[in-house]
C-alpha cells in the first residue's frame, strides 16, 4: 500500500526532469490514484486496477511490478521535490487528447455522439488506443458506432443518406458536412485494421470530383483547416500540414473505383434503354419489363432483394412477391409507355452523362432516381397512368442498387481487405 501522498495542491505547478511544465488533466486526476500516466505534457493520476481490469496490455504491464527510482521520469514541484517517488510513472506515446478520451470511456463508459466530425475525433482516438492497448470490448463498441455512418449494408447506407439529407435541410449546409472526411475514415481503418469501414468510405469519397479531393476549397466538405490537429498523422493532418492524403495504394484504389462507378452510371442508362420493348402476348400487353429485362426472367435473382420493409427504403421488396404481382399488372398503353421510356432514357442520358463529365459519380443515387422517373412522369403528364411499367422500373432499380452495392468492394479492390482479421501487436510504452 502506498504511504506517500503528493504534498502539492491540485493547482500547484509540476515539472519533469528537464524543467518542462506539466499539466494535470482536469477530470482524470484522482487523489487516491495509484499510477501516473504521462501523454505529451499532460498527467493522468488514475487507478492501476481500473486500467488492468479492461486492458490485457495494462494488466501485463503492471504485473511486472517494477519502476525506476531514477530522476529521468520524476515529476517535481516548483521547489524541486520529487512529488511521486512511490508511484510508477508511465509515459504513453500518444496524444493527451486520445488518452483522455480512452480513460474517460474506461471510467464512465463510452458516450459517443452522432458521428459528426467532432464525434469522430473522440471515437477515432478511443478506437486507436483501444486497439493499441488490446481493450477488445471498447474497440468493438467504437467500430459498431462508426459503422452507423460507414455501414456494410445497403439499408444502412440509405439510412445514413437520409440522415445527411435531413441535416442539409435543417442547416442549409451541404450534406457532406454531416460526417467527417472519408479520407480520415479510410486512414483510420487502415491504422486500426478495421476493413469493414472501407467500402462505404471509399464509395463516399468517389462521389467527389478530383479537384474536391486533392485541392478542396474552403466550402468543400473535404477541406481541413491548417490549424486542425489530431493524434495520428495517418488519420488527419497536423497543425501545419495541408489537406489529408491517402496512401499511394489507396489513391490508386480510389482512381480505379471512381472509374468503375462512372462506368456503372452509363451501364444503368444503357440497361434501361434496352428494356423498352413491349411484347404483345396476343391477349394482353405485359409490363415493359416483363419480357425484356433480366429482372423478370432470371429466377436466380430471387434472393437478391431483401424482404419488404416499412422503413426508409421502399425498394427492398422480395423478388418472389414481384413475380406473383407482376403477372397481374398490365401495361395499359404500350405505345405511350414506349414513347415515355424513350424520352426518359434521353433525359437520363443528358443529365447523368453531363454529371459524369464533370466528375461526379454516385450510381446508387442515379439508380434510385431512374427507378422513380416513370412514377414522377405520371404527375406531369396527361398520358394514361401505367402502374405496371412504373412498378417494373422501381423493381429493376432496386435490383440494380443491390448489385451495385455488392460490387463496391470489387471496384475499389477491397475484397481481400474486408475479409481480413485484426492481429494486434503490443504497444510501446515506457515504465519508470
Amino acid at each position: 500500500m502506498h504511504t506517500h501522498t503528493s504534498t502539492v495542491t491540485s493547482d500547484s505547478p509540476l515539472f519533469d526532469a528537464d524543467g518542462v511544465l506539466l499539466h494535470r488533466h482536469p477530470d482524470l486526476w484522482f487523489e487516491d490514484g495509484s499510477v501516473v500516466c504521462r501523454a505529451e505534457n499532460t498527467l493522468f493520476f488514475v487507478h492501476m486496477s481500473q486500467l488492468a481490469r479492461h486492458s490485457v496490455c495494462f494488466r501485463d504491464m503492471f504485473s511486472i511490478g517494477t519502476h525506476s527510482t531514477g530522476t529521468e521520469a520524476s515529476i517535481k514541484s516548483e521547489s524541486g521535490v520529487d512529488e511521486f517517488p512511490d508511484y510508477p510513472v508511465i509515459t504513453l506515446h500518444d496524444s493527451a487528447e486520445d488518452v483522455g478520451n480512452l480513460f474517460t470511456a474506461l471510467y464512465d463508459g463510452p458516450n459517443f455522439g452522432n458521428n459528426d466530425p467532432l464525434d469522430f475525433r473522440v471515437v477515432s482516438g478511443v478506437l486507436r488506443l483501444s486497439t493499441k492497448y488490446i481493450i477488445d470490448g471498447l474497440r468493438e463498441k467504437a467500430i459498431v458506432h462508426l459503422s452507423q455512418a460507414w455501414p456494410t449494408t445497403l439499408k444502412g447506407w440509405d439510412t445514413r443518406e437520409d440522415t445527411a439529407r435531413s441535416f442539409e435541410m435543417k442547416t442549409g449546409s451541404s450534406s457532406g458536412h454531416m460526417y467527417p472526411s472519408p479520407i480520415a475514415v479510410i486512414n483510420l481503418a487502415r491504422e486500426v485494421d478495421a476493413p469493414t469501414l472501407l467500402p462505404s468510405a471509399f464509395y463516399d469519397l468517389c462521389r467527389y470530383t478530383y479537384s474536391q479531393i486533392f485541392e478542396p476549397s474552403e466550402d468543400d466538405p473535404l477541406y481541413v483547416p491548417l490549424t486542425y490537429s489530431n493524434a495520428s498523422p495517418a488519420a488527419s493532418p497536423g497543425p501545419h500540414s495541408g489537406p489529408m492524403q491517402l496512401s499511394l495504394s489507396d489513391t490508386q484504389r480510389l482512381c480505379l473505383g471512381k472509374e468503375s462507378a462512372l462506368h456503372a452510371i452509363t451501364g444503368l442508362i444503357q440497361s434501361m434503354s434496352h428494356s423498352q420493348s413491349i411484347r404483345n402476348s396476343g391477349v394482353q400487353l405485359q409490363s415493359a419489363f416483363s419480357f425484356s429485362h433480366p429482372l423478370a426472367q432470371n429466377p436466380a435473382h430471387s434472393a437478391i432483394i431483401p424482404h419488404a420493409s416499412n422503413h426508409h427504403n421502399p425498394y427492398h421488396i422480395h423478388f418472389s412477391n414481384h413475380r406473383r404481382s407482376s403477372s397481374n399488372l398490365i401495361c395499359v398503353s404500350a405505345a405511350a409507355c414506349r414513347k415515355d421510356f424513350s424520352e426518359l432514357v434521353e433525359l437520363a442520358t443528358q443529365h447523368y452523362v453531363f454529371d459524369r463529365e464533370r466528375g461526379f459519380s454516385d450510381p446508387l443515387y442515379v439508380a434510385d432516381e431512374l427507378g422513380q422517373l416513370k412514377s414522377a412522369e405520371f404527375s406531369n403528364s396527361d398520358a394514361p397512368e401505367c402502374k405496371a411499367c412504373a412498378r417494373s422500373l422501381e423493381l429493376w432499380a432496386a435490383r440494380e442498387r443491390e448489385r451495385i452495392w455488392r460490387m463496391v468492394p470489387v471496384w475499389f479492390r477491397l475484397s481481400m481487405d474486408v475479409g481480413a482479421e485484426r492481429t494486434a501487436s503490443p504497444p510501446v510504452v515506457d515504465i519508470n
